[in-house]
């Protein structure tokens, strides 16, 4: 049978969720906003009140809305027939609703300007017979509900007029708060369809048939926000269950969480049931070297459920060269089973109290009056130092041998056992520098942005003038000689899309996925830059982040924009070719993907 090409293929859509609610802990406001500030936004009680919305908003397609609609119709066509007397009739009832409204809100909150002008139109309109408000409380909510109804340019007038009254800015939240009540907003919606399987069932239908997913879980109940409603195990069963039903397009993957790892493991140690009825990663070594997995959750879900890969997100308070991490790391480099994760900053992060050993960074190293020291971290806010976990050079841990020695010579006799570690001196005998990794997001937009803006800037044009290699993260180019603090350099000043970049240039299994950020129609013409890069354009993935990213467009949208913006081969590169290279593996093989 002769092979298809790559244009006849479908698409594969490299970072999708489905979670749903109940896998998302209740305080996700904590640390955005003051306690006990923070509590009011319990996920569970927002969720509730949108899904009540979501049924309520049903009652348009009822008959009784449409019984109102009609009623509405005749009343704005009768308005509108009067002419120069609608105008007249619109401002009338304009100027009663504000002042009403102005009184309402007088009464909470004072306004930060213009009393005393309001105070005097409000004695002139009185004086004149205009203005009627106060006579009875259901007469004012006949004003006000008529402005609404009828008259949008006049509830635009007074939405205008109050802005300028009051400083709104003063007590509206932030940026970050409102992109995390939209993430509530979106959460809700889609988990009002209760079961991942009917989300899965949205994202599919957003796409032509045949189309394949890779979906990313979530383990949050180690986040510091509260309880989790669903627990781990009932989520991975489920994503189970739609492999099983859609196993030529459904591509799910392990979430890792070391905390889990190390806490499923202590249980079975100790003889005590864990939460997953067996330990989470467990292994003996052969006569090479080579892990051979026992009973253990990995093994039932990667080996006998056929999961593809794994899931880390190492804001959530971890970074991802974890003692917990490198056993199940030796085990995904030694079958090509990629990993995907999070480098990004985003609104899921980590929110309990900074542990004091996170202080400095347990790998990399600054200058200090001609000594050499421990990387200083010195952030504090919990959205500032959850990119210390994300940072893309931290994968220079795993991927850089030397610095892998580094980890492991901290690390327990069997992690020691396990990568061949001699001591300090002396490399390891098995390391990771072939690890299938893809750095999703590509570091973000806002990084994307940042190395188009940084004209004078030395790393971003070491990635230009070296397309080959990128930036040269610990020695001088030329002499090729170490050059002490230069990681801290890079750590604190180069943007993220030029290091990403640069380890994908350095190590043939670096990947990087558009997720989020392929929102935004400005990355295209970088997108399209970069892609020129023949290394490059081998390793970017199309992925779109259904539905976290829904807040900003619809998925259909998304897949609109990136067919009209990119050519039919670079098309064909980052959905459907890197794609299918970046999951086949050694426990799979290429047979068992159907669409290959």
């Amino acid at each position: 049978m002769e092979k298809s090409t790559d244009s006849e293929l479908p698409i594969v859509n490299c970072h999708t969720h489905i979670f749903t609610g109940d896998h998302v802990p209740p305080w996700l406001a904590k640390t955005y906003l003051f306690w006990p500030a923070y509590l009011l936004l319990h996920l569970g009680f927002i969720v509730a009140i949108i899904k009540s919305w979501i049924q309520i908003s049903n009652i348009r397609y009822s008959d009784r809305n449409k019984r109102f609609q009609k009623l509405r119709l005749g009343v704005n066509f009768f308005l509108y027939r009067l002419g120069f007397l609608y105008q007249l009739i619109g401002w009338f009832f304009t100027i009663q609703a504000f002042f009403i409204v102005y009184d309402w809100l007088k009464t909470t909150i004072s306004p930060n300007n213009g009393i005393d002008a309001v105070e005097s139109i409000r004695a002139f309109l009185i004086k004149h017979s205009i203005l009627h408000v106060g006579i009875s409380p259901y007469i004012d909510t006949t004003f006000v509900i008529f402005i609404l109804f009828f008259f949008k340019w006049g509830r635009n007038f007074i939405v205008f007029l109050f802005k300028k009254f009051w400083n709104f800015l003063a007590f509206l939240p932030g940026k970050q708060t409102i992109e995390l009540l939209n993430r509530y907003l979106y959460i809700a919606r889609f988990s009002s369809y209760k079961t991942e399987t009917r989300v899965f069932g949205k994202l599919r239908d957003q796409y032509p048939s045949g189309t394949a997913f890779i979906v990313l879980p979530m383990d949050m109940e180690f986040m510091g926000a509260g309880k989790v409603k669903c627990q781990y195990l009932r989520q991975m069963v489920e994503l189970a269950k739609i492999k099983r039903d859609h196993p030529q397009i459904f591509y799910p993957f392990v979430f890792v969480d070391p905390r889990r790892v190390a806490k499923e493991n202590k249980a079975s140690k100790e003889s005590k049931r864990p939460r997953l009825d067996k330990p989470f990663f467990d292994y003996d070594l052969d006569k090479n070297g080579k892990q051979v997995l026992k009973d253990c959750f990995v093994k039932k879900f990667i080996e006998r459920r056929k999961f593809s890969g794994f899931k880390i997100y190492p804001a959530l308070g971890y970074y991802p060269f974890d003692e917990q991490l490198l056993p199940v790391w030796k085990y995904a480099a030694d079958n090509q089973l990629p990993i995907t994760s999070h480098c990004i900053r985003g609104t899921i992060f980590y929110r309990g109290r900074k542990q004091k050993a996170w202080n400095q960074h347990s790998v990399f190293e600054q200058t200090f009056e001609g000594a050499v020291e421990p990387l200083a971290l010195p952030q504090l806010e919990n959205e500032k130092f959850q990119l210390n976990f994300t940072h893309p050079l931290n994968y220079l841990c795993l991927l850089k041998e030397e610095l892998l020695r580094r980890v492991v010579a901290k690390a327990s006799s069997e992690t020691r056992q396990l990568f061949g570690y001699t001591d300090e001196k002396t490399p390891l005998k098995h390391d990771l520098a072939k690890l299938k990794l893809c750095l999703a997001h590509f570091g973000g937009d806002d990084q994307w942005k940042l190395f188009l803006e940084r004209d004078r800037d030395n790393f971003s044009s070491e990635l230009l003038e070296h397309p080959d290699r990128g930036i040269e993260f610990f020695v001088n180019r030329k002499t090729n000689q170490p050059i002490p603090g230069k990681i801290e350099q890079v750590w604190k000043f180069a943007d993220w899309y030029s290091i990403i970049c640069s380890l994908m240039l350095q190590y043939d299994n670096v990947y990087s996925d558009i997720s989020y950020i392929v929102h935004n129609n400005d990355i295209q013409p970088l997108l399209k830059d970069t892609l020129r890069n023949k290394k490059l354009s081998e390793r970017v993935l199309f992925g779109t982040d259904f539905y976290v990213v829904r807040n900003h467009k619809s998925e259909r949208n998304m897949l609109v924009d990136c067919l009209a913006g990119l050519s039919d081969q670079e098309i064909d590169l980052i959905a459907r070719k890197n794609p299918r290279t970046f999951l086949c593996n050694h426990v799979h093989g290429p047979l068992s993907m159907g669409f290959i």
